[in-house]
C-alpha cells in the first residue's frame, strides 16, 4: 500500500507563503506543513490555521539560521552573532558546528523554546523537522530525539532522497543531496532505536523550490510501497518573495502544481492515500 505525506515547508516565513500553503491544503493535495516559530509571520500562520477548516498536520520547522532566536542572545551565545541573530546561511553555521564552537546544550534550549512556542498555541504537533535539514547533523539529531521524547512527539523527518533520483541535474545540488542523504540514513538508525517513526522514503531535494507538475507526476509515478514524503514550497507572488529570499524558488509554480486537478485524480486513480505525520505516528 502506498501512503503519501505532501509537506509544505516554511509555514510562518511570510504571509504570501502562509496563504499559499493554506490554499494547497484546502483545495489541493498538501496534507502536512512545518511551522517556523521564529519567523515573522508566525502569528499570521497560527490565525490561518484557527480560522480555516482543514485536516492538515502541523510539525515544527526548527530553525538555527537566517532568523533571530526566541531566547535571549546571552543565553545562547554560541548560536548568534554580535547582533544577536543566527548565522545568515547554513554554510556559516555548519562551519562553526564542525569546528566545535557551538554548544549542543544551547541548541537544546533554543529548540525547546521553539517547540514550546508552537505547543502554547494549542496546535497539535505531528512531527519535527528543520530549516535546511540541520537536525540530521551528528550530535544535533540526538538533541532533537531527546526533545521529541520530552514533548511526546512521535515522528521526525528523515530527508534521505534516493541517490539515483535526478531532476534537472545540478552537480552542486546533487553532491549536497548525497551528503544529506548519507547523514539522514545514520539518523534514521537512531530514530529506530528511540522508537520514533519517520516516512520510509523522501523526495524533494533535487527539485527543491521547483516542484512543478511534471516533476510531481514523475515522483508519484515511481512511489514505492510504504510511506513517502514529498517536500514542497508553495506560495503566492514569487516576484515579491524573491526580493526577500534569494533562493530562486518558484512558489507560484509549486502552488499551481499542488492544486492541479490532474494530480489529485492521479493520486485517486493509483490508490495513493494522502496522510500526515500524525497518521504515521498512530500506526
Amino acid at each position: 500500500m502506498k501512503k503519501l505525506i505532501i509537506n509544505a515547508d516554511d509555514y510562518g516565513l511570510h504571509e504570501f507563503i502562509n496563504q499559499g500553503i493554506m490554499e494547497g491544503a484546502m483545495h489541493g493535495c498538501i496534507s502536512s506543513t512545518s511551522i517556523m516559530p521564529v519567523a515573522a509571520a508566525f502569528e499570521h500562520a497560527v490565525n490561518l490555521l484557527n480560522t480555516n477548516e482543514n485536516s492538515v498536520g502541523v510539525g515544527v520547522h526548527l530553525t538555527l539560521v537566517a532568523a533571530s532566536p526566541i531566547l535571549e542572545p546571552k543565553k545562547i551565545s554560541t548560536l548568534v552573532d554580535a547582533e544577536g541573530n543566527f548565522a545568515s546561511a547554513y554554510p556559516a553555521f555548519i562551519k562553526k558546528y564542525i569546528c566545535g564552537t557551538v554548544r549542543l546544550a544551547e541548541i537544546y534550549q533554543e529548540f525547546y523554546a521553539q517547540i514550546a512556542k508552537v505547543k502554547s498555541t494549542g496546535i497539535p504537533i505531528t512531527h519535527l523537522d528543520s530549516h535546511q535539514h540541520l537536525h540530521v547533523l551528528p550530535g544535533m539529531i540526538d538533541v532533537v530525539i531527546a526533545l521529541a521524547k520530552e514533548f511526546k512527539i512521535k515522528a521526525i523527518r528523515i530527508p534521505a532522497e534516493d541517490y539515483l533520483f535526478f531532476h534537472e541535474f545540478s552537480f552542486g545540488r546533487y553532491i549536497g543531496k548525497c551528503g544529506l542523504s548519507f547523514l539522514a540514513q545514520i539518523a534514521r538508525k537512531k530514530l529506530k532505536k528511540a522508537n520514533i517513526v519517520s516516512p520510509d522514503y523522501f523526495w524533494g531535494m533535487m527539485a527543491g523550490g521547483n516542484m512543478n507538475e511534471a516533476t510531481l507526476a514523475q515522483i508519484i509515478s515511481q512511489l514505492p510501497n510504504g510511506v513517502n514524503e514529498i517536500m514542497v514550497h508553495p506560495g503566492y507572488n514569487t516576484g515579491e518573495l524573491r526580493k526577500l529570499f534569494d533562493w530562486q524558488y518558484h512558489w507560484d509554480q509549486e502552488l499551481s502544481a499542488l492544486t492541479d486537478k490532474n494530480l489529485l485524480n492521479s493520486l485517486r486513480h493509483n490508490k495513493i492515500e494522502l496522510v500526515s505525520f500524525g497518521a504515521l505516528a498512530n500506526e
